[in-house]
Protein backbone atom coordinates (compact mmCIF):
# COMPACT_ATOMS: atom_id res chain seq x y z
CA UNK A 1 0.00 0.00 0.00
CA UNK A 2 1.19 3.17 -1.07
CA UNK A 3 2.12 5.60 2.18
CA UNK A 4 0.30 9.05 2.14
CA UNK A 5 1.82 12.44 0.70
CA UNK A 6 4.37 13.71 3.38
CA UNK A 7 2.24 17.29 4.82
CA UNK A 8 3.87 20.21 3.26
CA UNK A 9 6.54 21.63 5.55
CA UNK A 10 5.31 24.98 7.50
CA UNK A 11 6.16 28.11 5.62
CA UNK A 12 9.90 29.65 6.83
CA UNK A 13 9.84 33.02 9.04
CA UNK A 14 10.94 34.41 5.83
CA UNK A 15 7.99 33.78 3.55
CA UNK A 16 6.46 36.10 6.10
CA UNK A 17 8.34 38.75 4.01
CA UNK A 18 7.01 38.22 0.31
CA UNK A 19 4.30 39.50 -1.10
CA UNK A 20 3.22 36.23 -2.03
CA UNK A 21 2.49 35.64 1.28
CA UNK A 22 1.32 38.81 1.91
CA UNK A 23 -1.28 38.61 -0.64
CA UNK A 24 -2.68 34.76 0.70
CA UNK A 25 -3.20 36.64 3.80
CA UNK A 26 -6.50 39.02 1.73
CA UNK A 27 -9.58 37.94 2.12
CA UNK A 28 -12.29 39.77 0.30
CA UNK A 29 -14.71 40.27 2.48
CA UNK A 30 -17.22 42.55 -0.16
CA UNK A 31 -20.05 43.70 1.87
CA UNK A 32 -20.26 41.14 4.62
CA UNK A 33 -18.60 43.05 7.15
CA UNK A 34 -21.09 43.58 10.21
CA UNK A 35 -18.08 44.62 12.93
CA UNK A 36 -14.13 45.75 11.96
CA UNK A 37 -11.51 46.74 13.58
CA UNK A 38 -10.28 49.70 11.47
CA UNK A 39 -11.75 52.13 8.98
CA UNK A 40 -10.11 52.69 5.66
CA UNK A 41 -10.69 56.01 3.82
CA UNK A 42 -9.67 55.82 -0.29
CA UNK A 43 -9.18 59.48 -1.42
CA UNK A 44 -8.10 60.61 -4.78
CA UNK A 45 -8.33 62.81 -8.00
CA UNK A 46 -11.06 61.65 -10.41
CA UNK A 47 -9.65 58.70 -12.68
CA UNK A 48 -6.75 57.46 -10.82
CA UNK A 49 -7.81 53.90 -10.61
CA UNK A 50 -9.05 54.30 -7.01
CA UNK A 51 -12.21 51.96 -7.85
CA UNK A 52 -9.88 49.98 -9.12
CA UNK A 53 -7.94 49.91 -5.86
CA UNK A 54 -11.01 49.11 -4.23
CA UNK A 55 -12.45 46.78 -6.55
CA UNK A 56 -9.48 44.38 -6.11
CA UNK A 57 -9.13 44.78 -2.18
CA UNK A 58 -12.78 43.59 -1.35
CA UNK A 59 -13.49 41.52 -4.36
CA UNK A 60 -16.67 43.77 -5.22
CA UNK A 61 -17.43 44.98 -8.42
CA UNK A 62 -19.86 47.82 -7.73
CA UNK A 63 -21.28 48.22 -4.39
CA UNK A 64 -22.56 51.85 -4.34
CA UNK A 65 -24.94 54.20 -2.66
CA UNK A 66 -25.48 57.87 -1.92
CA UNK A 67 -23.91 58.99 1.37
CA UNK A 68 -27.01 60.15 3.49
CA UNK A 69 -28.89 63.40 2.39
CA UNK A 70 -26.64 63.88 -0.67
CA UNK A 71 -26.76 62.71 -4.08
CA UNK A 72 -23.37 61.94 -4.42
CA UNK A 73 -22.38 58.08 -4.91
CA UNK A 74 -20.41 56.39 -2.41
CA UNK A 75 -19.13 53.26 -2.38
CA UNK A 76 -17.84 50.82 0.70
CA UNK A 77 -16.88 47.05 1.27
CA UNK A 78 -14.57 45.34 3.16
CA UNK A 79 -11.57 43.03 3.91
CA UNK A 80 -9.67 41.18 6.39
CA UNK A 81 -6.06 41.32 6.38
CA UNK A 82 -3.83 39.21 9.20
CA UNK A 83 -6.38 38.67 11.25
CA UNK A 84 -7.84 41.75 11.20
CA UNK A 85 -11.08 43.49 9.68
CA UNK A 86 -11.27 46.98 7.61
CA UNK A 87 -13.70 48.57 6.45
CA UNK A 88 -12.88 50.36 3.20
CA UNK A 89 -15.10 53.79 2.15
CA UNK A 90 -14.35 55.22 -1.41
CA UNK A 91 -14.65 58.71 -1.38
CA UNK A 92 -15.91 61.12 -3.86
CA UNK A 93 -12.85 61.74 -6.12
CA UNK A 94 -11.55 65.01 -5.66
CA UNK A 95 -8.82 67.38 -7.22
CA UNK A 96 -9.30 69.68 -3.46
CA UNK A 97 -10.09 69.39 -0.11
CA UNK A 98 -11.47 73.05 -0.02
CA UNK A 99 -14.83 72.60 -0.67
CA UNK A 100 -15.74 74.61 -3.71
CA UNK A 101 -18.01 71.31 -4.77
CA UNK A 102 -20.37 68.63 -3.00
CA UNK A 103 -17.66 66.04 -3.49
CA UNK A 104 -15.09 67.98 -2.15
CA UNK A 105 -16.93 69.15 0.89
CA UNK A 106 -17.95 64.94 1.56
CA UNK A 107 -14.36 63.78 1.06
CA UNK A 108 -12.87 66.68 3.12
CA UNK A 109 -15.69 65.92 5.96
CA UNK A 110 -15.06 62.33 5.89
CA UNK A 111 -11.07 62.52 6.54
CA UNK A 112 -11.74 65.81 8.78
CA UNK A 113 -14.04 64.41 11.77
CA UNK A 114 -14.33 60.59 10.37
CA UNK A 115 -11.17 60.04 11.74
CA UNK A 116 -10.09 57.18 9.60
CA UNK A 117 -7.52 55.09 10.69
CA UNK A 118 -5.48 55.12 7.61
CA UNK A 119 -5.99 57.39 4.55
CA UNK A 120 -5.18 55.97 1.32
CA UNK A 121 -4.60 58.84 -1.46
CA UNK A 122 -4.48 57.50 -5.05
CA UNK A 123 -2.18 59.07 -7.11
CA UNK A 124 -1.51 58.98 -10.89
CA UNK A 125 2.38 57.87 -11.83
CA UNK A 126 1.76 59.81 -14.82
CA UNK A 127 0.65 63.21 -13.70
CA UNK A 128 1.84 62.96 -10.06
CA UNK A 129 3.03 66.64 -9.70
CA UNK A 130 -0.17 67.80 -10.33
CA UNK A 131 -1.96 65.00 -7.87
CA UNK A 132 0.00 66.14 -4.94
CA UNK A 133 -2.13 69.21 -4.66
CA UNK A 134 -4.87 67.00 -2.63
CA UNK A 135 -1.70 64.67 -1.11
CA UNK A 136 -0.25 67.73 0.67
CA UNK A 137 -3.88 68.85 1.66
CA UNK A 138 -4.92 64.94 3.68
CA UNK A 139 -1.30 65.29 5.40
CA UNK A 140 -2.76 68.54 6.60
CA UNK A 141 -5.86 66.74 8.27
CA UNK A 142 -4.15 63.88 9.07
CA UNK A 143 -1.31 61.49 10.50
CA UNK A 144 -2.28 58.22 9.47
CA UNK A 145 -1.68 58.57 5.39
CA UNK A 146 -0.39 55.74 2.50
CA UNK A 147 -0.22 57.35 -0.24
CA UNK A 148 -0.57 54.74 -3.72
CA UNK A 149 1.13 55.26 -6.81
CA UNK A 150 -1.10 53.82 -8.98
CA UNK A 151 -0.87 53.10 -13.31
CA UNK A 152 2.56 52.34 -13.10
CA UNK A 153 1.89 50.32 -16.03
CA UNK A 154 1.08 53.70 -18.22
CA UNK A 155 4.22 55.49 -16.26
CA UNK A 156 6.48 53.28 -17.77
CA UNK A 157 5.00 53.14 -21.44
CA UNK A 158 5.67 56.84 -21.26
CA UNK A 159 9.24 56.36 -19.58
CA UNK A 160 8.00 58.06 -16.11
CA UNK A 161 9.71 56.73 -13.36
CA UNK A 162 9.06 57.26 -9.80
CA UNK A 163 11.36 57.27 -7.31
CA UNK A 164 8.68 56.10 -4.26
CA UNK A 165 11.72 55.86 -1.61
CA UNK A 166 12.54 59.60 -1.94
CA UNK A 167 8.86 60.47 -2.36
CA UNK A 168 8.19 58.89 1.13
CA UNK A 169 11.13 60.81 3.13
CA UNK A 170 10.12 63.83 1.53
CA UNK A 171 6.64 63.02 2.46
CA UNK A 172 7.10 61.41 5.27
CA UNK A 173 4.52 58.52 4.99
CA UNK A 174 4.60 54.82 3.38
CA UNK A 175 4.30 55.22 -0.65
CA UNK A 176 3.61 52.21 -2.59
CA UNK A 177 3.65 52.40 -6.44
CA UNK A 178 0.92 49.56 -7.96
CA UNK A 179 -0.61 49.01 -11.04
CA UNK A 180 -3.60 47.73 -9.56
CA UNK A 181 -5.22 46.15 -12.71
CA UNK A 182 -2.87 43.24 -12.65
CA UNK A 183 -2.54 43.33 -9.05
CA UNK A 184 0.71 44.65 -9.45
CA UNK A 185 1.90 46.32 -5.66
CA UNK A 186 -0.90 45.45 -4.04
CA UNK A 187 0.32 42.99 -1.41
CA UNK A 188 2.82 46.15 -0.46
CA UNK A 189 -0.59 48.19 -0.17
CA UNK A 190 -1.89 45.87 2.15
CA UNK A 191 1.11 45.62 4.18
CA UNK A 192 1.22 49.48 3.94
CA UNK A 193 -2.17 49.88 5.13
CA UNK A 194 -1.80 47.40 7.98
CA UNK A 195 1.33 48.77 9.60
CA UNK A 196 0.06 52.55 9.51
CA UNK A 197 -3.08 50.85 10.92
CA UNK A 198 -1.96 49.19 13.84
CA UNK A 199 0.93 51.86 14.53
CA UNK A 200 3.78 49.91 13.50
CA UNK A 201 4.77 52.93 11.49
CA UNK A 202 4.45 55.98 12.91
CA UNK A 203 3.74 58.70 9.78
CA UNK A 204 5.62 62.42 10.54
CA UNK A 205 3.87 63.87 7.03
CA UNK A 206 5.25 66.94 5.75
CA UNK A 207 3.34 70.18 6.89
CA UNK A 208 4.32 73.90 6.71
CA UNK A 209 6.59 74.11 10.13
CA UNK A 210 5.59 77.86 11.24
CA UNK A 211 2.96 80.32 10.07
CA UNK A 212 3.91 83.55 9.90
CA UNK A 213 3.58 85.94 13.47
CA UNK A 214 0.62 87.85 12.16
CA UNK A 215 -1.09 84.64 11.49
CA UNK A 216 -0.26 82.26 14.15
CA UNK A 217 -1.74 84.88 16.79
CA UNK A 218 -5.17 84.88 14.96
CA UNK A 219 -4.91 81.44 14.46
CA UNK A 220 -3.93 80.56 17.83
CA UNK A 221 -7.24 82.79 19.04
CA UNK A 222 -9.13 80.73 16.58
CA UNK A 223 -8.89 77.48 17.80
CA UNK A 224 -8.96 78.54 21.29
CA UNK A 225 -12.77 79.78 20.60
CA UNK A 226 -13.78 76.51 18.56
CA UNK A 227 -12.33 74.41 20.86
CA UNK A 228 -14.80 76.17 23.72
CA UNK A 229 -17.66 76.14 21.08
CA UNK A 230 -16.95 72.16 20.42
CA UNK A 231 -14.89 70.47 23.04
CA UNK A 232 -13.02 67.70 21.58
CA UNK A 233 -14.00 68.56 17.99
CA UNK A 234 -10.91 66.80 15.78
CA UNK A 235 -8.69 69.25 13.62
CA UNK A 236 -9.76 72.33 15.36
CA UNK A 237 -6.66 74.06 14.07
CA UNK A 238 -7.40 72.68 10.40
CA UNK A 239 -11.21 74.08 10.31
CA UNK A 240 -9.55 77.45 12.13
CA UNK A 241 -7.24 77.73 8.79
CA UNK A 242 -10.43 77.07 6.52
CA UNK A 243 -11.92 79.82 8.09
CA UNK A 244 -9.32 82.58 8.18
CA UNK A 245 -8.89 81.27 4.44
CA UNK A 246 -12.82 81.75 4.29
CA UNK A 247 -14.31 78.97 3.35
CA UNK A 248 -18.25 79.48 3.43
CA UNK A 249 -19.20 75.92 4.45
CA UNK A 250 -17.21 75.88 6.99
CA UNK A 251 -18.42 79.41 8.41
CA UNK A 252 -21.80 78.54 7.58
CA UNK A 253 -21.56 75.36 9.76
CA UNK A 254 -20.11 77.41 12.65
CA UNK A 255 -23.06 79.86 12.21
CA UNK A 256 -25.65 77.48 12.64
CA UNK A 257 -24.25 75.68 15.08
CA UNK A 258 -23.61 72.20 12.71
CA UNK A 259 -20.09 71.77 13.09
CA UNK A 260 -20.13 69.36 15.05
CA UNK A 261 -22.56 67.35 13.54
CA UNK A 262 -20.20 66.71 10.59
CA UNK A 263 -18.38 64.02 11.96
CA UNK A 264 -19.72 60.47 10.97
CA UNK A 265 -21.51 58.35 13.14
CA UNK A 266 -20.16 56.30 15.97
CA UNK A 267 -18.19 53.09 14.20
CA UNK A 268 -21.08 50.67 15.52
CA UNK A 269 -24.07 53.18 14.19
CA UNK A 270 -22.40 53.26 10.61
CA UNK A 271 -24.14 50.81 8.77
CA UNK A 272 -27.68 51.75 10.31
CA UNK A 273 -26.70 55.53 9.72
CA UNK A 274 -25.37 54.79 5.99
CA UNK A 275 -27.74 52.02 4.33
CA UNK A 276 -26.91 50.63 1.11
CA UNK A 277 -29.39 51.70 -1.59
CA UNK A 278 -28.07 49.53 -4.50
CA UNK A 279 -25.80 46.54 -4.85
CA UNK A 280 -24.14 44.87 -8.05
CA UNK A 281 -22.15 42.28 -7.96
Amino acid sequence: MKSADPMPAPPKEACATCSIYRAANLKKLGVNLDAWDYMVALAGNPNTGKSTVFNALTGLRQHTGNWPGKTVTRAEGGFAYEEQRYKIVDLPGTYSLLSTSLDEEIARDFILFGQPDVTVVVADATRLERNLNLVLQVLEITDRVVLCVNLMDEARRHGVQVDDRQLARDLGVPVVTTAARSGEGLPELLRAIAEVATGRVVCRPHRLEDEPPALKSALNELVAQIHALYPGLPNARWVALRLLGGDESMAEALRKGTLGNLAIPARTDFDRANPTVSTAS
